[in-house]
């Protein structure tokens, strides 16, 4: 595995076999992977992050992601759904995440933000 983000990929993931549950480095393998296309790999990271902290506003946004990468919508939008529930309101970068283009014309995408524009 050589290519951008190799070495912070390896270094990342001796931590996480010797410490599975450091939610830290969980959060940022999943962000790496995603990063260097392994979406099916960062989504994987996105799930253990949710159950190692079902509480976490930025675990489920981060889940919502990778789902709306993977085109899984209605799975993203209720993921999104949650991080808003749990305190999400980052309605500029909802907006404007790479990540989210597959779910930003969805109404159910549009029924979010305008729900969030209403309470922040």
């Amino acid at each position: 595995m050589r290519g951008k983000n190799s070495f912070e990929i390896n270094f990342f993931e001796g931590i996480h076999k010797r410490c599975p549950q450091y939610t830290e480095v969980v959060e940022i393998l999943g962000g790496l992977y995603t990063r260097q296309g392994r979406v099916d790999e960062g989504l994987k990271m996105d799930r253990k992050l949710v159950r190692l902290v079902p509480h976490n506003p930025t675990a489920h946004y981060n889940l919502a992601c990778s789902l709306a990468l993977k085109r899984r919508r209605r799975d993203a939008i209720e993921s999104l759904n949650r991080a808003i529930e749990l305190g999400y309101d980052d309605v500029d970068w909802l907006l404007n995440d790479p990540d989210l283009d597959s779910i930003r014309n969805s109404a159910g995408f549009k029924k979010l933000v305008a729900g969030l524009k209403q309470i922040t």
